[in-house]
């Protein structure tokens, strides 16, 4: 368990920090929002890199800083494991020396995966005797990656380790990450401001803004909740856990969920992979008789539960009942008035296969 509570300002009238939040014993805390939001600098300070004005951060019991105190633990001595923007290689050693330089800092009968481990986890074999200049910046990322795990932290830091890359490479890294994630055992702090790798990696969500802490929770809680800025993104919508359930006879891949099953176009993965979907808002109509002739597959029953304003005029969100799931559906004023759309009435959600394009892997 980590527990951080911060303070701190750049100068008499610059950014001010105060932020307080806890991350769990293990798996994928986000801290989430715009540039220049505080992210890096909670990093910074929880690494030992930042000495905040005033605060604290205790890691399972053990006081990593306290200025009322006056503790300050340097960073080699709070054995936290830091991967930043830019991967940080020494680019005189092979990658087989940059992980056997993380390796070689592990304290004494510090406990983890092993040099093969993590080589096998992270893709890593065929990269061994090769220097950081003949890598691309998903494999550089991956090699960093390794060597941070290798020195056997308590702590992963990672503070946007996909900015500096493409989409296509942030796609190859991506699946490394969620392996990394579920064999490591840690806690790792997750600085991002990019919503896809919230979806694909986080476990909970610190949503921070100006400085502040907005709110934190579960990522699937907080995603339905339309108080919050993620609601006024155009990508706005909740996140579902599925778990592949097979094919149809259209060939289609069924995914199963707490109420219901979706039908998606055909996904590669195998039978019982479980799977977070976000199903966007603008995504989601909704009738009021269960409709026929559509091309549409996905006609589920559900029940209006509350309507609030959307992020643009006449727009509203609709949320969706779905058994125990929740949806959210982006309309118009209008179509709240002209189909009578009112909290407690049934209606049909309606969504397209095609759409579901957002899929992570889930716990």
């Amino acid at each position: 368990m980590l527990e951080v509570a911060l303070r701190h300002r750049y100068g008499r009238d610059g950014f001010a920090l105060e932020a307080a939040f806890g991350v769990a014993e293990a798996g994928v805390t986000a801290l989430f929002g715009p540039s220049g939001c505080g992210k890096s600098t909670i990093l910074a300070a929880v690494a030992g890199l930042l000495r905040p004005d005033s605060g604290r951060v205790v890691l399972d019991g053990t006081v990593l800083l306290d200025t009322a105190r006056g503790i300050a633990l340097p960073p080699e001595r709070r054995r936290c494991g830091v991967v930043f923007q830019d991967a940080r290689l020494f680019p005189h050693l092979s990658v087989a020396g940059n992980l056997r330089y993380g390796q070689k800092r592990a304290p004494p009968g510090a406990t983890g995966p092993g040099f093969e481990e993590v080589v096998a986890l992270l893709g890593l074999a065929a990269l061994l005797d090769r220097r950081p200049a003949r890598l691309s910046g998903g494999e550089r990322q991956r090699v960093a990656l390794g060597r941070a795990l290798l020195a056997r932290p308590r702590l992963l830091l990672m503070d946007e380790p996909l900015a500096a890359l493409d989409a296509g490479r942030r796609a190859e890294v991506l699946p490394f990450l969620a392996r990394l994630r579920d064999a490591a055992g840690l806690p790792i702090l997750y600085v991002t401001h990019a919503l896809e790798e919230v979806d694909a990696l986080a476990d909970r969500l610190v949503l921070l803004q100006d400085g502040r802490v907005l709110a934190e929770g579960g990522v699937e809680a907080l995603t339905a909740r339309t108080d919050l800025p993620l609601a006024a993104r155009r990508d706005a919508g909740t996140l579902l856990s599925c778990q592949v359930g097979g094919t149809d006879p259209g060939g289609l891949t069924r995914l199963d969920f707490a109420g219901g099953t979706l039908l998606s176009t055909a996904r590669p993965e195998p039978v019982g992979t479980r799977l977070r979907l976000r199903i966007r808002a603008r995504d989601v109509a909704v009738a009021t008789e269960e409709p026929h002739g559509l091309s549409t597959r996905n006609i589920l029953a559900a029940e209006i539960t509350a309507i609030s304003p959307g992020s643009g005029p006449q727009e509203v969100f609709l949320q969706l009942a779905i058994g125990p799931s929740k949806l959210l559906a982006r309309v118009t004023q209008d179509s709240v008035s002209r189909l009578g759309l009112a909290p407690g009435k049934q209606v049909w959600a309606l969504l397209k296969a095609v759409t579901f394009d957002h899929l992570g892997a889930a716990r």
